[in-house]
């Protein structure tokens, strides 16, 4: 019996995912300072394009995609607080970075012909999508990337707890936190020589230990809703791809006990 959507001509075709795919549904959190490339602030055209080269070759997979992108290229909520302006407008200041952050992203991939909503948390019908839960999770049966913007819509909520909160209300297999460096290290790595790499960590570990992995709050959802953060180089060649299916290098945190080092 035909569908409703088959009956309309509305048939959607999707690539065949592999048979090595581990994980068929994730979330990937991008920092706002990844798409400065060597700018003090702002966007760097080929670091944007870059990444949208990255999420091009997951979305061909078949990869159900989604994202939220952080703003701390163009503000930071905390840091406005920090020079004393009230914390809840520099929250939502911050929030709007991240649309047009969001934005770009989607013109990058739009031009490599991926398909792409924006969705925001806060109402700006002209420029994008109000987050609506059902509409997105139809956008990615659809094989849309589905970018999340503006965070929660609330203050006092960072976008590391808006990917948590989206990574759960659409049941992705897992959270990817891409970095500049390949998994979670005890120190940076950039400054402190020898610092030990994690292989595996669980949510606890990551909090007692204070490893500034994401915030409190965005670990304990992600614990509370049994979905593995994986910890990337968004700077390496095809490394999103890899870590898609089990492959690479990066940190897993999720809720095994053991953890190793390498």
């Amino acid at each position: 019996m035909e569908t409703n959507d088959e009956k309309a001509g509305l048939v959607y075709s999707r690539p065949a995912m592999p048979a090595d795919l581990k994980y068929r549904r994730v979330l990937l959190k991008i920092s706002g300072e990844a798409l400065m490339g060597a700018r003090d602030y702002g966007l760097d055209p080929e670091m944007v394009a870059r990444i949208a080269d990255e999420i091009q070759a997951v979305h061909g997979l078949g990869v159900e995609l989604c994202l939220v992108i952080g703003g701390g290229n163009i503000f930071r909520g905390v840091s406005g607080a920090a020079d004393g302006m009230e914390r809840a407008s520099a929250d939502y200041m911050g929030m709007l970075a991240t649309v047009i952050n969001s934005l770009a992203v989607q013109n990058e991939l739009e031009r490599r012909n991926v398909k792409t909503r924006v969705q925001s948390a806060i109402s700006m019908q002209a420029v994008c999508e109000p987050y609506i839960r059902r509409r997105a999770l139809r956008h990615l049966e659809k094989h849309r990337v589905v970018i999340f913007a503006a965070g929660t819509g609330n203050p006092f909520f960072t976008t590391d707890t808006a990917a948590a909160l989206r990574a759960s209300e659409m049941g992705c297999d897992a959270l990817l936190k891409a970095t500049k460096v390949d998994g979670v290290y005890d120190a940076d790595p950039y400054l402190v020589r020898g610092a030990r790499r994690f292989e595996r960590l669980d949510y606890h570990e990551v909090l007692s230990r204070d490893l500034q992995v994401m915030d409190a709050s965005a670990i304990s959802l992600a614990r509370e809703n049994d979905i593995p953060i994986l910890v990337f180089s968004i700077f390496e060649n095809g490394g999103f791809a890899e870590v898609v299916r089990g492959r690479g290098r990066y940190t897993i945190i999720d809720a095994k006990s053991e953890n190793r080092t390498g």
